[in-house]
């Protein structure tokens, strides 16, 4: 590594109010990532003004420094010369939330879980899209018809991709009780039999609500309505959350929310 790097790395040190005021340290392709522990010591133009440093900005609890290509060595050499631990990206950002307020947590928290059902979701939508343009927009004879009216071929798919689409939101449930399980500590497969509960072929469909009756079980001094949740994502998440603090033996937030997510069970007393 050139001198002058050097240099840059021992004022950069120093201008983000040295190697105490450094909770956490990692890199990525570009970018030096810092969790500091007070960010107003941080000295923005400094740090700008140094030959290394393309920019900063701060996102997720995290204080960046643009270094570009040359950011490993760049790391390397601040290690070497702080003795600040080595942190992966990942264990940098569960530090970061130190620095976040309670609506950057919350949001941070919805991203952890929603994030690992992206792929579903996004195919879902494309399907259920898909579906709309052949067999919703009439495209065919002069725009008096739909593809599905005019192709036998058309409407087999229609009528097949439906499978396909309305289990990857009926189902939802599963997929939001396994991540919110699985990211606070629980056992992923107890969230996906919870997921699977609530959306039980024995539960009426919630969408039925107001058109069919449903059955009840009755435990004597208590009844509750067999009715499921599916395609709900605010259910599931309770759901999730109480069973990862049960697991977790955090009975104070069982209590909190294990009525919340029966609203639909509209318990009623004898």
């Amino acid at each position: 590594m050139a001198k002058i790097s050097k240099n840059d790395v021992k004022k950069l040190i120093e201008f983000v109010g040295g190697k105490e005021n450094v909770a956490a340290l990692s890199h990525c392709v570009t970018r030096m990532r810092f969790v500091l522990n007070d960010v107003e010591k941080a000295k923005i133009e400094e740090i700008e003004a140094l030959k290394s440093v393309k920019g900063t900005f701060t996102s997720g609890g995290q204080f960046q420094v643009i270094i570009g290509p040359g950011v490993k060595d760049f790391y390397n050499e601040f290690i070497d010369q702080t003795g600040v631990a080595s942190m992966n990206k990942d264990e940098a950002k569960k530090v970061a939330k130190q620095n976040m307020n309670v609506l950057e947590r919350t949001i941070s928290h919805l991203a952890e879980i929603f994030v690992p059902l992206l792929p579903a979701i996004i195919v879902g939508g494309l399907i259920l899209g898909f579906r709309n343009i052949i067999g919703d927009i009439k495209l065919m004879n002069g725009g008096t018809q739909t593809l599905t009216e005019v192709s036998q071929f058309w409407a087999g798919v229609h009528s097949f991709l439906w499978l396909i689409g309305e289990a990857i939101f009926h189902f939802l449930p599963v997929g939001v009780t396994w991540s919110v399980v699985k990211k606070m500590g629980g056992t992923p497969i107890l969230g996906i039999v919870l997921g699977i509960t609530l959306v039980s072929g024995q539960l009426m469909n919630a969408y039925d609500i107001g058109v069919v009756e449903p059955d009840v079980w009755n435990f004597g001094f208590v009844t509750m309505k067999k009715v499921g949740y599916q395609a709900q994502v605010i259910p599931a998440i309770l759901a999730g959350m109480s069973l990862a603090a049960f697991c977790s033996n955090r009975i104070g937030i069982i209590w909190i929310f294990i009525w919340t997510p029966c609203n639909n069970w509209c318990t009623s007393y004898n």
